[in-house]
């Protein structure tokens, strides 16, 4: 049974390479009757009066996407079970307002810099720069007013055989203690098959640092399921992780997960080790949230970086990426004290995080894969959300 388990996971692993390829195959066949479909509606106005826009895509085959303009959040994304219902996987709020209110990094783009800078600084060609300290003694998402929390500019929303939305942002050179002037772009694409893929791309005028993700909490039952994300079935191809200090910053260590609660090389149940006590990582991180090494490294097209799975409903997610890292974060600090979805208040266990990345705090290791950014050399990571259904 291991030996089949293998080879059916290298296979599936096979499959995700091509995921890129076979998005882009997508935009060279006929119009078909069933199109994805993309349209534009007001999500409401913020406080000064600055009008929001929220954007949807659907697929043919029932999957389909809420993106708001605030954060480029993707605030829902609805996927049939087994049984043909769709539910909404991701954790979030029904309102604009909540965002804004009660922000907790839901289904947002997280930059300049996702995950956390040692003490807010890091250098580059020997200037100091020092950001903002918003996670106790570190730099978090950004520090400060990052990307989530800012009102993103609708480029184009189009329909077709790949949906899609653009949205735009331009960081001023100084953005919370960040140099050099940053245009970004984020590109939301959902296909007839039900991928959504998610392009960032970044150019800036000054050396900088640039590490941009998605920060969706997923669970595969439905958001606020009764049961939550903890009894999903989770593989993470990476054979090595970056073990945290008390402070949850990279040792620099890069450990083998071989024997330890870390080990998702096969599928395993997300509540296995988050309560073991003896494993000195888990205790600091109150859970997992930790960096995966992944075995695949840096590459030109997405693949497999994680896969959860929700035995009950068969909906799987397989997240993809062109990044070396993914933080699996199993919601710790998630404590009863959000309203979210539905009036639902959410608690640990009810979604966890798989964030593709560069590695946390690689500013100040140099051992770690470099998120420096110069000018003529623009910044690119593209990710994808494949939703299918087990048998």
């Amino acid at each position: 049974m291991r030996n089949s388990g293998k080879t059916l996971f290298a296979s599936r692993l096979a499959l995700s390479a091509t995921a890129a390829v076979i998005v882009s195959a997508s935009a060279l066949l006929p119009l078909a009757a069933h199109a994805a479909e993309a349209t534009q509606a007001p999500a409401g106005k913020l406080a000064d009066g600055t009008e929001v826009s929220a954007i949807t895509l659907k697929a043919a085959n029932g999957v389909s996407a809420r993106i708001l303009a605030y954060g480029a959040t993707l605030q829902s994304l609805c996927a049939p079970g087994r049984d043909g219902k769709a539910a909404d996987v991701v954790l979030g709020y029904d309102d604009l307002a909540s965002y804004v209110d009660h922000p907790n990094y839901f289904g947002v783009t997280v930059g300049r810099y996702a995950n956390r800078i040692a003490g807010g600084t890091f250098a580059l060609d020997g200037k100091t720069f020092q950001l903002p300290l918003n996670d106790k003694t570190n730099s978090l998402h950004g520090g400060g007013k990052g990307f989530d929390k800012v009102v993103w500019k609708v480029v184009s929303v189009k329909s077709g055989p790949v949906a899609s939305v653009v949205l735009s942002h331009v960081s001023p050179d100084g953005d919370s203690g960040y140099p050099g002037k940053l245009a970004t772009t984020v590109t939301y694409s959902l296909d007839e098959a039900g991928n959504l893929t998610i392009a960032f791309e970044a150019k800036s005028d000054k050396p900088t640092v640039v590490n941009m993700t998605n920060h969706a909490i997923f669970d595969m039952a439905g958001e606020g399921s009764p049961a939550g994300a903890m009894g999903q079935m989770l593989t993470i191809p990476a054979a090595a992780y970056t073990p945290v200090d008390d402070k949850l910053i990279p040792t620099g260590e890069l450990r083998k997960v071989e024997g330890s609660v870390f080990d998702f090389r096969q599928p395993r149940r997300v509540a296995d080790g988050l309560r073991d006590g003896r494993d000195q990582q888990i205790v600091f991180g109150r859970g997992y949230d930790h960096n995966f090494a992944l075995d695949k490294g840096v590459t030109t097209n997405p693949q497999l970086a994680a896969r959860l799975e929700d035995p009950a409903s068969g909906r799987t997610l397989e997240v993809l990426s062109t990044e070396p890292g993914v933080q699996f974060y199993s919601g710790n600090f998630l404590d009863g004290t959000l309203i979210g979805k539905g009036g639902r208040l959410y608690r640990m266990g009810d979604g966890i995080a798989l964030e593709p990345q560069k590695f946390p705090d690689a500013p100040n290791h140099p051992s770690f894969v470099s998120a420096r950014v110069d000018p003529g050399k623009p910044y690119r990571h593209v990710m994808i959300y494949r939703l299918t259904t087990s048998r």
